[in-house]
């Protein structure tokens, strides 16, 4: 598999995988999907947004940007979706991975989730298996599609501890 920083060919099937997370419910914010027009200024207008592509496919990406401005701007914040048929084959912990590397090298200096969703416990895994730090968790910060809410665990990882 290739991670890579998107190229306009990309933005149907990314906006595609993009929309089946946002479309689920379950753990993105986001509660309206992107169109092709939308999409491609939403991840034009990110810091980075990559492609993994597997045999010729984009199977998943990550977008990354500042979590916040001026004197919190060194802190970033990123999403991560890969197809629902390619789930389960580690291709997540290497878009997390690329992503920590690439966050280093765009200057941050930590990388934040703000909602993990509780009931995530794949990312959850992931992320604690990587090294991410649990924040402590705010009680039903997360309204899931069906309108019932969960908690969501905020992590960081502080990329000076990347090896």
């Amino acid at each position: 598999m290739i991670i890579r920083k998107y190229e306009e060919k990309d933005i149907s099937a990314l906006a595609a995988i993009w929309n089946e997370v946002v479309e689920a419910g379950a753990a993105f914010p986001q509660e309206e999907t992107l169109t092709v027009e939308q999409a491609e200024r939403f991840f034009a207008s990110q810091s980075f947004t990559a492609a993994a592509e597997e045999n010729g496919e984009i199977v998943g990406l990550y977008i990354l940007h500042p979590n916040n401005v001026g004197r919190c701007g060194h802190i970033a914040n990123a999403s991560y979706a890969v197809r629902r048929d390619m789930r389960g084959k580690q291709i997540g912990r290497q878009l997390v991975t690329h992503c920590l590397h690439q966050c280093r090298e765009l200057g941050f200096r930590i990388l934040q989730f703000n909602a993990v969703v509780a009931d995530n416990k794949p990312a959850l895994a992931l992320y604690e298996s990587l090294g991410f730090k649990r924040l402590g968790v705010i009680p039903g910060g997360f309204r899931k599609k069906d309108g019932s809410y969960a908690d969501i665990i905020p992590h960081y990882f502080d990329v000076g501890e990347l090896k």
